[in-house]
């Protein structure tokens, strides 16, 4: 191995002396909470996947956020890309420090070595790189490519048994990376020493990739389990962990106070009101009014000084806020009573990113109203109907033990819900169910049901509404 630069500071040699609960962030908040609270110190841990699937930018954004300090990073390439390929497109990131290289940053190309030598320079390599530098953290991309260069078994188990002993006896934290496959798991002897497992990988859907992180091996830690979105963007890595159900608090009790909806003779409807902290389905066909009583519920909310949060998948700013004018409301004394609109495009809309920046809002705005207009959006961004359940059901728990009162758009195609599918689903997890139907000829009715309420002598009759300039209202 040619001779890395050393930094001004020389650290001593040998192990250091750290936690057993010591972690090492990973350099993204939200991959963090998956793992734990971060990789264990003094672990060694393997980076798989496909190629493209972001290995290497998860590897680097670890590495610039962790370094500093008396220990330098050390980062081999070895028959992957060329050294000079690697840190070129490092610098189109915005974790990236320049002033860091060379310092607290080090790179290293020892593939030309390991190809004439073969893999058995690995092991002097990595011993003089420790006794020199005392690194806290080695990256070798790709060690795959070293396992394959040994010649049978005996070799690569031999390999990664004097690997570990060395990186073990120094207090090094370690990153395998490699173009490693689910089943190369239970086949590899380096899979047998890691103490964390972490997969990238990438899916095709339609016109886009979808990518997700996943651990499947992290020795004394309670990871998240299961698949868990992501996107490669300037910053590197942005995490979204999937959506799990809520503990819910012991002695619990859902709130006894009730809410209007802001829509004249639909709280007579239902019996005073809305329940807070229910989840009030509200379906019917396009042009029935879903939008319009959403609005209103929202408005209210803003009106009663409650911070209110409408996310619209539907219509965009300009739409909306000439929607919401139309109803003779100020748009900006609302918002700066509480009221926040967001709007996400169908088109790129990604379940598990959307959600991420709602609960974002959530907590920051301490939000007590919530509308999402429209839920099946949500549903055309989901990768499986069974993702798509898991997540609306444990979505709506998180309203209820927040005590957050929401209302879900849901487009129908006929009068009445389906049986089977989403629509079923819905109503299943739903507190209130609310029945919007458009109907007529020569002169367009309007109606609205109440299918279900849970606790409330709801009114049963089909009644007539109309939408003006006021928005919708019941009639007599």
């Amino acid at each position: 191995m040619g001779t890395p630069v050393i930094p001004n500071r020389r650290p001593e040699r040998g192990a250091v002396t750290r936690a057993d609960d010591d972690r090492m962030s990973s350099g993204n908040a939200e991959a963090d909470h998956i793992l734990g609270g971060g990789f264990p110190a003094n672990s060694i841990n393997i980076v798989m996947g496909h190629p493209g699937s972001g290995k290497t930018i998860f590897a680097e954004q670890l590495i610039f956020h962790n370094a500093g300090g008396e220990r330098p990073i050390l980062y081999l390439t070895t028959l992957s890309e060329p050294l000079a390929k690697v840190v070129r497109y490092l610098q189109g990131f915005r974790f990236f420090d320049e002033s860091k290289l060379g310092t607290d940053v080090m790179y290293e190309d020892v593939g030309p070595q390991l190809a004439a030598e073969g893999v058995g320079a690995l092991i002097p390599l990595l011993t003089t790189a420790i006794q020199t530098l005392s690194p806290k953290v080695i990256v070798i991309d790709s060690f795959k490519a070293v396992h394959d260069l040994a010649p049978n078994v005996a070799e690569r188990r031999r390999l990664v048994y004097e690997m570990t002993a060395l990186l073990t006896a120094y207090g090094t934290t370690a990153f395998l990376l490699g173009e490693y496959t689910e089943d190369d798991i239970l086949e590899y002897p380096e899979f047998a020493v890691a103490d964390g497992i972490v997969e990238l990988s990438r899916r095709r859907l339609g016109n886009r990739d979808e990518r997700y992180f996943r651990v499947f091996k992290l020795r004394g830690s309670r990871y998240l389990e299961g698949a868990h979105a992501f996107r490669i963007t300037d910053s590197g890595l942005d995490v979204y962990p999937r959506l799990v159900s809520p503990q819910i608090p012991e002695g619990y009790e859902p709130a006894s106070e009730r809410i209007s909806t802001g829509v004249t003779g639909l709280d007579a409807m239902l019996d005073g009101g809305l329940w807070r902290g229910t989840t009030t389905l509200l379906a019917g066909p396009s042009g029935a009014g879903k939008t319009t009583i959403g609005l209103q519920f929202a408005l209210e909310g803003a009106r009663q000084g409650e911070p209110t949060l409408y996310m619209s998948f539907q219509e965009n700013p300009t739409q909306l806020m000439r929607t919401i004018r139309a109803l003779g409301v100020d748009v900006e004394q609302l918002q700066a009573q509480g009221l926040d609109l967001v709007y996400a495009s169908p088109v790129e809309l990604q379940i598990d990113s959307i959600i991420v920046d709602m609960f974002r809002r959530i907590e920051q705005r301490g939000v007590r109203r919530l509308v999402l207009d429209a839920v099946g959006d949500l549903a055309s961004a989901a990768t499986d109907p069974q993702r798509l359940h898991d997540y609306l059901y444990a979505l709506v728990q998180h309203f209820a033990v927040r005590t957050i009162t929401s209302v879900l758009n849901l487009e129908t195609t006929g009068s009445g819900l389906s049986s089977g599918g989403m629509q079923t689903a819905m109503s299943y997890l739903s507190d209130n169910v609310l029945l919007l139907s458009v109907e007529g000829a020569e002169r367009t009715r309007r109606t609205l049901r109440v299918l279900k309420t849970r606790g409330s002598a709801h009114d049963t009759m089909v009644r007539d509404v109309e939408i003006s300039s006021r928005g919708m209202s019941v009639l007599p």
